[in-house]
């Protein structure tokens, strides 16, 4: 790894690092949403572009990216294509339809906009957030329709669970690679997330789409809805069966289970020589647990549907081809994120929040805010958020580190605009307005962002 913090001491440098830092941003937006160039070959080349305004030596520009991309895709790209293949057997087999129908099934007219927020959270514990919503949209419509309600009324609450998840609670993309970066313990962070998701998500879904529903009007719904998506159909048309509701449900929730199990043995046993904890440690880490759930939900969602061994080996198969872009983003940003720290950024900002008693928190927050605004990409900002404060992480303690893992993720959804893949996404399945959108989309991640730092530094205060 190149050294570069030793080949550029900080002393004297903070100015050259600072628009180093500045300028490989700029490049990476600009090439982002001016050239239309896809965000790997942007972080890719905003790395060069740092190392190289930085006074990195020709000959090593690529060599802190190249290991920071290695080292993310190592630690993050196996869990996100063991979550991508729980998700598509999730999808394929009805088990995700069955978990939304079981749940709506008894809930009255008050409150199925509750009822939406509890089916995303679910649903959005396994799956990747543009995946979830392709399955909840059907579903938003369907609700709003039969109940009579306003389509925001519904849909907020659903865009809600699912969008708080994303950004706060593994083993999604984000908070993992912000784990990773930050030297953070993942069951800490899970057990955080959790508590600041469950208010957050009340108060940006349920409570927040009544004042939504006030500003963006009556929605149309469409006269064809589509109740089932092409999965379903296609199941529907071999004939294959439906998992049951408990199987699917102790399949989604068992990776979290054996995470927040590790977590509890980890406060209450508290040595690592106890054979408890030693298999406790094994089972609880993010791979194991992702890997036992995809077994499991070969049996209690596959074979529970009808497939075939080869039914369910295509399945699988066919999970990894969406997420092999989202794997090579994550490690273009774990590549621009080491550059950083290579280069000494992190140290400039650790001696900022120092001199300036800015807290780290909140600090970690701003600058996930600042990125989001500019790259549109809750992941991009994330991973480079983390990098960038990382070096206030040295010294914290695990439930600290988890706390700053969460305001980073808090921050990455910061009022999604018009460079946000997710606001373009949700503006057609709504057929609402760009200003209905930023009304109700845009407005919501707002609120889930400084809602989950109020909850973030509230709990900073507290451990």
């Amino acid at each position: 790894m190149l050294a570069a913090a030793d080949t550029l001491p900080h002393s004297g440098n903070s100015g050259r690092l600072v628009a180093a830092m500045l300028i490989g941003i700029a490049v990476i937006v600009l090439l982002i949403t001016r050239l239309k160039l896809h965000p790997f070959l942007a972080l890719t080349l905003g790395s060069g572009v740092l190392a190289a305004v930085a006074g990195v030596p020709f000959d090593q520009l690529m060599s802190s990216f190249t290991t920071g991309l290695g080292s993310t895709v190592a630690s993050v790209g196996v869990l996100i294509a063991l979550g991508a293949m729980l998700g598509k057997l999730l999808a394929d087999s009805g088990g995700a339809n069955q978990i939304a129908d079981t749940i709506l099934s008894r809930s009255g007219r008050r409150t199925l906009p509750w009822t939406m927020a509890l089916v995303a959270v679910v649903l959005g514990l396994p799956l990747f957030f543009e995946i979830g919503v392709v399955l909840l949209i059907p579903i938003v419509l369907l609700v709003a329709r039969r109940g009579n309600l306003p389509l925001i009324r519904v849909g907020i609450p659903a865009l809600a669970g699912l969008s708080v998840l994303h950004g706060l609670v593994p083993p999604h993309p984000g908070p993992l690679v912000a784990i990773d970066a930050l030297h953070a313990d993942l069951g800490p962070t899970l057990a955080l997330g959790l508590l600041v998701a469950v208010p957050t998500v009340v108060i940006a879904g349920p409570l927040f789409s009544r004042v939504a529903e006030r500003w963006v009007g009556p929605l149309e719904i469409p006269a064809a809805i589509a109740t089932d998506s092409d999965a379903d159909q296609a199941r529907k048309q071999d004939g294959v069966r439906t998992p049951s509701f408990g199987a699917t449900l102790a399949t989604i929730l068992l990776p979290v289970v054996l995470m927040l199990i590790k977590a509890f043995c980890d406060v209450v046993i508290d040595d690592d020589k106890a054979l408890a904890q030693r298999i406790f440690d094994f089972v609880g880490s993010p791979l194991i647990a992702l890997l036992a759930a995809v077994l499991l939900g070969m049996v209690t969602l596959g074979r529970a549907a009808g497939f075939t061994r080869d039914r369910i080996s295509t399945t699988v198969e066919r999970s990894l081809a969406p997420i092999v872009g989202i794997v090579f983003i994550v490690g273009a940003g774990g590549g621009f994120k080491q550059t950083l720290v290579d280069v000494g950024m992190g140290n400039v900002i650790a001696d900022w929040s120092d001199k300036w008693h800015i807290s780290a928190l909140l600090l970690g927050w701003l600058v996930a805010v600042l990125i989001r605004l500019a790259t549109g990409s809750a992941t991009v900002a994330t991973v480079t958020a983390a990098g960038i404060v990382s070096p206030l992480a040295a010294n914290m303690t695990s439930t600290h580190a988890a706390l700053l893992v969460l305001a980073v993720g808090a921050g990455s959804l910061f009022l999604s605009h018009v460079n946000d893949a997710g606001f373009w996404l949700v503006k057609e399945y709504f057929g609402m307005s760009v200003g209905q959108t930023f009304k109700s989309w845009s407005a919501m991640e707002t609120v889930i962002s400084v809602v989950a730092l109020v909850f973030i530094l509230l709990l900073g205060l507290v451990f």
